[in-house]
Order: structure tokens, then C-alpha cells, then sequence
């Protein structure tokens, strides 16, 4: 909201400057964005008297005039037809200053010598008027033009009209309405600096004419609008506004239109209660009607828009039409047009959440719908009528008709008694105040403050019916320390024991796993937890399974956020597709979250934390010392073995003949831990690549994070290293090629040995000199003991015994000796 320093001094006398008074307003909540020093756009111009005028000797048109600043008396050629003798007008002398750069010069205009000249309204800057020179005051009536009545000749035409300003930005919050006119924020001043308040007059001059007999008015609809006050303003003259009220609302930001719209904006912005003028002639039957919409009206608004409305919408009509929407846009159909004569002002309140919705539906946001919406006073409407009326039959030159119509059907709640106690405030707010420091704070904020039955210390305090944001005692309690001020409460820092933070077992596998994968050059990647309920299709999920239960969302984004995930692999598989459509073929991310499971009706999904990676393009960057070589299913298998040595899970066992529906056969399996599923690994199938428009190969993994957490130890068991060398034997075996190298290496470590050390393996081969249907699986057994150095015939002996059984156990042939 923009806020005129000037306009503010009319109701508090300040003695802040411009930036002084930002600060102090900002420190108590209302916080002033920026201050834009104004200054008016011309110099050297002074209030001058017209002493004499005489027709110019060569110029029918023109006059000589002799104007006096109390010190001088000079010669000015002017043309206007509006100057009359002991006007006071403004005079540029020589070597004034005028926007667009003119300077006053002394000139012989038709053989005559001028020394000056008379200024108009738009020759100065600060008015639209150029159909003649500026009048400032007129023979012996002083205050006819608004300005003060000790309007002098010879002052700094800036001075004598105060254009010194400053604009203040103000961010009002939602909760503050009240601070959205001049009184508000002048009442925070004067509060803040202990200065009185002056209110405008409200007082009205009415005419023997009463309103009873020329309008009525009628609410159909209470809920939507409690209270609708009007008056009737008669034989008004449609005149621009006087420079004065100009002023002020070009500092508020708004357009000065005409004498009677000028009012209703200047009444709002200085109280904070929108009005509206209708031309009562236009309004059929005279009279208003307030009710709601119905469904598909048509309706045109002031800025020549048509708009269709809907049945919530409220509408302020006469006897047969709407003439305005309610609280936030009059019509063109009843406008204030330059040959009105009768006004029908309006001031009520609307409810709030009724112009909010209809704001938000029909997009319009107007000075007047940002006020309602937010709520004004109920007990300012007659005040904001009243000083309306007064200013109009003042400006416009009409005259009030005798009495208002108030048509109050739905009373509205007054604010309650709220209890405050003196100590409770200082205990929050870490101060000393006494009782009568806290109620003469609430006092200045326009509040009753009453002991309450005779308690020392307690006080029922009830705001004023503008203060719609204070309802707790914690309320008041804030209201204290903002006038007292914050930076006056003493620092304290509270007493705490610091406890060191020990984390869960899922935070500490969840930080390991992040940690593991970071250190494999993965990047962490976040997506929403909605996705399409297309996914599980997209994924060729079987109609049986579990991730078939998603949750649907009753008001979605988009479709394409219409479910929550049942897997992460969906998530990361859609990141892939939008790097490859950048460009970016070579990933390695990851993802820890949850998935939701749908459960049964009025029962809250089923949420499981899972970590899901993928893998695609090159193993390493494209550098020129590194092949082109792809990243495959055992780099991320290996990720995944890092992981589980880290976790201290020493039972993983990775089964290639359990995969997932997506995943390639063969270059898939599932993870076991023991005997509990983990989770999954595999190469994405390219029927699942071809559905999301992917060409590259890509590898996933999905793991169970609670599972993990369950299973995995924070225990670290150290042993120690023999100090005797060990020794190794390699033996190669043709087995089938369905058998997986881990049942070998199993069968090895379970045979009881105490000298095996490590089985691994260091060759797997099919091809030239191996049959058809089998492999070749070379195997390295290392032995070692503890107590002494092994000699070749203990190792060849406990070597042979683990070897037969792993032939007795697998059928496998020991190549060399297959024959």
C-alpha cells in the first residue's frame, strides 16, 4: 500500500523524518519496503496578488497584468480568461524553473515587456488542468479553492501548497486490515509516539428533503451481506476534485476522475471503508436489491468487461438489474456520468470470504475487494458514509437528504471481553512492565481496558470492532510488546542441557547408504511422490500385484500426479527420459523416499521406505583415457555389495531366478538377506524402455530400507590378522550353465574348513573348447593359519577334501580332467 508522509500529518503531528518514521514502523510490524522522496517538478515559483489588469495595446486576447509577491510588482503578458484582480496565482519570475526543462526568460511579448508568467495546474506539474491559470485564492474569499485561508502573496509556491513529500511502500499482512487507510496507520503513530489522534469531521449538514421517499433498500441474501447503509446526495455538479484531494490520492496511487469518485477513494483510503456512488437516475425503480447471482447472469463491469457469474456471486441490483458486484466492481450500467445530478452513495459490509471467492473466480482484484476480503469495521460504515456525504456536498455542491437507510438484518458479533494478566505478559515477553504501562499501551490502541471484578493485576480488555485480528489474551500480550517495543526487551537465551542426538536405526541406514552411493559417484535426485496411474502398465506390473494398490489423490496437479508411487523405479526411469531429452545420456542417481500401498477403505495407506538407483550410458566420463566402455549390471551390483559390507549384512544372496516383471531375463535377480527378500536388481526390459520412448540400456536396483534397518548391525567386530603367509590353489569347473558361481563359492565356505581363508573367483568362460550347455568357472582358494605356515601337503589335503564335495554337490567336471 502507498502512504503519503503529508496526508499522515493531517491526523498526527509527526516529527520523525520520512526515514526516522519507516523504521519505527517497520520495527512494530508494519513493514515500510521502500521510501520515495517527492518533490515538485518546478523552482522558482512563488504565490503572487493580481493588482491590476488591463487589456494588452496589440493583442485582443491577451491581458498586462501586474502582479505583486509583497516585494515587487512585475509586468506579466497572460493569456488566460480566468484571472480576475486580488486573485493569488502562481507567478514563475525570471529564471524559473518548469517541467520539460523551460526556463522563464524575460521576453517582449507584442512589443509589451513581460516579467513572468502565470502558471496553469498542468504547466506546473501537479494537475491535468490547463484551460487556465491556477487560482489559488479569489478576492476576498480565501478558502473557495481548498487552500488555506491565509494564502499569502510571496511564498514558495512548494511551501505555501506543502508538495514536499514522501511515499511510503507499507506491507500490510493479511491479519491487519485495519492499517489499510491513513487513520490506521496514523492510529499505530500516534500510539507509538504518545501524539493525539485528530479524526476527520464527520458531521453532515442535511436538507430538508428525507431519503425515505426516493430509495429503499433490500437484502435478500444477510450471509453474504450483513449490513447496507445508503444516503441520497441531490443536484451535485460534476466537477473535478480540488488539487488538495488530487494530491493525496496521486500519493496513494490512485487516478483522480471527478469530484464524486474522488470522495468515495479519498473516504477509503482515509478510513479504510470502500463506497461506491451510483447515478440514482439510472437505477430502475429507484431503489436496491442484494442478493446473489443466478447461475449464468451476464454482467457488465466498469472497465467495459462481460462477465458470467455464478450462483455465489453477490450482487447489488435495482428493481429489475444488477447495477454492481458486490464489494468489488460497479457496473457501466449505473455509473457516474458528467450529467449526474443524484447520487445514491453505498457503504456496507460484505462477507469476507464471499468477495475472496468471487475475486478469485471472476480475476478481479480491485482497492476495494483487497479491503473486504480481508474485513473491515462493521461500525465504520455509517462514519465512512457520513464523512462521504459531507465531502461531496462540499466539493460537488450538493445537498444530503435528511437521514440514512441502515438495513442491519444480521447483526454482527462485537468483539468479546478477553482477560489479561499484567504477569503473564511480562513472563513471556522477559519484562518489567507495571499495570499501568501495559492498559495505557492498550488504552492508546483505542481499547476498553477495565479490572476485571476487582483483581489486582487483571484487567478485561476489548479490542475496537476494527481490530478483527485480536481474539487471545496472547493476542494482547503481542499488541504490548510491539508499542513498547522489541528492541527494548532485554536478550535472554534459554537454559538448555544439550544432549547428544543419537539418530534411528532407518536414519542410520538410510545416511549409510547415501554416503556408500555418493562415494560411487551417484547423485541424490528428489521427485514427487505422485506419479500417472498409468505407471504399473508403463511397467508391466502382473494385475495381482501389490503396487497395483495405489492411493488416489482426490485433487491431482495433473493427471500425471494422480497416484502415489508404489515403486521408485517409475520416478527414476521418468528423471532418465527428461535428461535424455536435454541431452544427457550418462547417469548414475538415486532416490530414498517412501511408497504407499493402498489399504482398506477408511484405513491410511501403507507407507515402506525404499532406496532406488539407476545406471545408464558410459562406466566412466568421456575422457581421452578412458574407452567408450557402457556401465553394465555388475558396476551396479558391485554398488550394491559396497552397500551391504557397509551395513556389516554378511548374508546377501543375489537370485537370478527371481526378478521383477520389467527387468531383462536373465540379467535380473532378487536380493535376500538371509531368507527375507530386500529387494531387486536387473537390467530394465526394452519393451518398458520402448513404452517411455528410452533407447539407451539402463540398470535399476530397489531395496528395502526397513528391512535393512532391522537386519543390519551397528556392531564392529575386529579380528586379528595372521602373521603367517597364506597360500593359494586355482581349479577351474565345467559346470551347467544355469549354476550360479555364488552356490559354488556357498558349498566352498560351508564346508567346514578352518584353513580357508577366501573363495573367489577369477574367470568365467563359455566359448571355443568348452561344450554347448556349459560354462567354465575358475576359482581361487586361499588358506591360511593362525598358528603356524601351512605346509603343501595340510594345504593339498584340506584343498581336496572341499573340492570333492563341491563336485559331489554340483555335478561340476574339472577341466583337464574331464575326460
Amino acid at each position: 500500500m502507498q502512504l503519503s508522509y503529508r496526508w499522515l500529518k493531517d491526523y498526527v503531528d509527526i516529527d520523525l523524518t520520512p526515514t526516522e518514521l519507516a523504521d519505527l514502523l517497520t520495527m512494530t510490524g508494519l513493514e515500510v519496503e521502500a521510501v520515495h522522496e517527492k518533490a515538485p517538478a518546478f523552482t522558482g515559483v512563488v504565490t503572487a496578488n493580481i493588482s491590476s489588469i488591463k487589456p494588452h495595446p496589440h493583442a485582443d486576447k491577451l491581458s498586462l497584468c501586474e502582479v505583486s509577491t509583497g516585494e515587487a510588482v512585475y509586468p506579466v503578458v497572460c493569456g488566460a480568461p480566468n484571472i480576475r484582480v486580488d486573485d493569488i496565482v502562481p507567478l514563475a519570475k525570471v529564471g524559473a524553473g518548469l517541467p520539460g526543462g523551460l526556463t522563464i526568460r524575460k521576453a517582449e511579448i507584442r512589443g509589451v515587456v513581460s516579467e513572468g508568467m502565470l502558471c496553469s495546474e498542468k504547466e506546473l506539474g501537479i494537475g491535468e488542468d490547463e484551460t487556465g491559470v491556477m487560482i489559488l485564492s479569489r478576492g476576498t474569499d480565501r478558502s473557495g479553492c481548498g487552500f488555506a485561508a491565509e494564502m499569502a502573496p510571496g511564498k514558495d509556491l512548494a511551501v505555501a501548497l506543502d508538495l514536499q513529500d514522501a511515499i511510503f511502500e507499507i506491507g500490510i499482512t493479511p491479519n491487519r486490515s485495519d492499517c489499510l487507510s491513513v487513520i490506521g496507520v496514523a492510529r499505530e503513530i500516534a500510539a507509538l509516539t504518545g501524539r493525539e489522534l485528530r479524526y476527520p469531521d464527520l458531521s453532515v449538514r442535511e436538507g430538508e428533503e428525507d431519503i425515505v421517499g426516493l430509495t429503499s433498500v433490500e437484502i435478500v441474501d444477510s450471509d453474504l451481506c450483513p449490513r447496507y447503509t445508503a444516503r441520497i446526495i441531490k443536484d451535485v455538479n460534476i466537477m473535478p476534485s480540488p488539487l488538495w484531494m488530487r494530491l493525496r490520492l496521486e500519493a496513494a496511487g490512485l487516478r483522480a476522475i471527478n469530484g464524486v469518485v474522488d470522495v468515495t477513494n479519498f473516504v477509503m483510503m482515509e478510513l479504510g471503508q470502500p463506497l461506491h456512488a451510483f447515478d440514482h437516475r439510472l437505477l430502475a425503480e429507484g431503489r436496491i436489491v442484494v442478493r446473489r447471482a443466478r447461475r449464468g447472469e451476464a454482467f457488465t463491469t466498469l472497465d467495459g468487461k462481460d462477465r458470467t457469474l455464478g450462483s455465489d456471486t453477490l450482487m447489488i441490483c435495482d428493481g429489475l438489474k444488477p447495477v454492481a458486484i458486490g464489494g468489488i466492481m460497479g457496473g457501466l450500467n449505473s455509473e457516474v456520468a458528467e450529467d449526474t445530478r443524484t447520487i445514491l452513495l453505498e457503504s456496507a459490509y460484505f462477507n469476507p470470504t464471499s468477495i475472496r471467492r468471487t475475486s478469485r473466480s471472476l480475476a478481479i482484484s480491485t482497492d476495494a475487494s483487497f479491503r473486504f476480503e480481508r474485513g473491515v469495521d462493521p461500525e465504520g460504515v455509517t462514519r465512512a458514509l457520513d464523512r462521504a456525504a459531507s465531502l461531496m456536498a462540499a466539493i460537488a455542491g450538493g445537498r444530503v437528504c435528511k437521514n440514512i437507510i441502515d438495513c442491519y438484518p444480521r447483526k454482527i458479533s462485537t468483539p468479546r471481553d478477553i482477560p489479561l494478566r499484567v504477569t503473564r505478559a511480562n513472563e513471556i515477553l522477559g519484562t518489567d512492565l507495571n499495570a499501568g504501562e501495559v492498559t495505557g499501551i492498550l488504552e492508546r490502541l483505542a481499547m476498553s481496558v477495565d479490572s476485571k471484578n476487582g483483581e489486582e493485576g487483571i484487567y478485561r480488555v476489548t479490542p475496537p470492532t476494527f481490530r478483527v485480528d485480536i481474539a487471545r489474551e496472547i493476542d494482547l500480550i503481542e499488541e504490548v510488546a510491539r508499542v513498547y517495543g522489541y528492541e527494548r526487551i532485554p536478550v535472554t537465551h534459554p537454559v538448555v542441557c544439550a544432549m547428544p542426538v543419537v539418530g534411528g536405526r532407518k536414519n542410520c541406514v538410510e545416511e549409510t547408504i547415501r554416503r556408500m552411493l555418493r562415494g560411487g559417484g551417484y547423485s541424490e535426485v528428489i521427485t514427487y511422490s505422485f506419479v500417472s496411474p498409468e505407471a504399473v502398465n508403463v511397467l508391466g506390473l502382473a494385475g495381482e500385484d501389490e503396487r497395483h494398490r495405489m492411493v488416489r489423490i482426490r485433487n491431482p496437479f495433473t493427471e500425471d500426479q494422480a497416484v502415489m508411487r508404489t515403486t521408485i523405479i517409475y520416478s527414476l526411469l521418468e528423471t532418465m527420459r527428461k535428461n535424455a531429452r536435454a541431452g544427457c545420456f550418462d547417469l548414475k542417481i538415486f532416490e530414498t523416499g517412501k511408497v504407499f500401498f493402498a489399504t482398506n477403505a477408511g484405513e491410511l495407506p501403507r507407507e515402506a521406505n525404499r532406496v532406488g538407483g539407476l545406471l545408464t550410458g558410459l562406466r566412466y566420463d568421456d575422457l581421452w583415457h578412458f574407452t567408450d566402455l557402457p556401465a553394465d549390471f555388475y558396476d551396479l551390483k558391485g554398488v550394491l555389495e559396497n552397500i551391504f559390507a557397509g551395513l556389516r549384512i554378511s548374508d546377501v544372496k543375489f537370485d537370478a531366478s527371481d526378478g521383477e516383471a520389467f527387468l531383462h531375463p536373465g540379467r535380473s535377480c532378487g536380493i535376500y538377506a538371509g531368507d527375507r527378500y530386500v529387494g531387486f536388481l536387473g537390467e530394465v526390459h526394452q519393451d518398458v524402455l520402448s513404452r517411455m520412448d528410452l533407447k539407451n540400456r539402463s540398470h535399476v536396483f530397489e531395496i528395502d530400507i526397513d528391512i535393512l534397518a532391522d537386519i543390519f548391525s551397528d556392531r564392529v567386530v575386529y579380528s586379528e590378522i595372521s602373521k603367517f603367509p597364506s597360500s593359494s590353489r586355482d581349479v577351474a569347473f565345467l559346470v551347467e550353465e544355469q549354476l550360479e558361481a555364488d552356490k559354488m563359492i556357498d558349498i566352498a565356505r560351508r564346508a567346514g574348513e578352518d584353513l580357508l581363508e577366501k573363495v573367489s573367483i577369477f574367470d568365467v568362460y563359455q566359448g571355443k573348447g568348452i561344450p554347448l550347455g556349459l560354462k567354465s568357472i575358475g576359482l581361487r582358494f586361499s588358506y591360511r593359519s593362525f598358528q603356524r605356515t601351512l605346509t603343501d601337503d595340510e594345504i593339498n589335503l584340506v584343498h581336496g577334501r572341499i573340492v570333492k564335495t563341491m563336485v559331489a554337490s554340483t555335478g561340476a567336471k574339472i577341466r583337464g580332467e574331464e575326460r
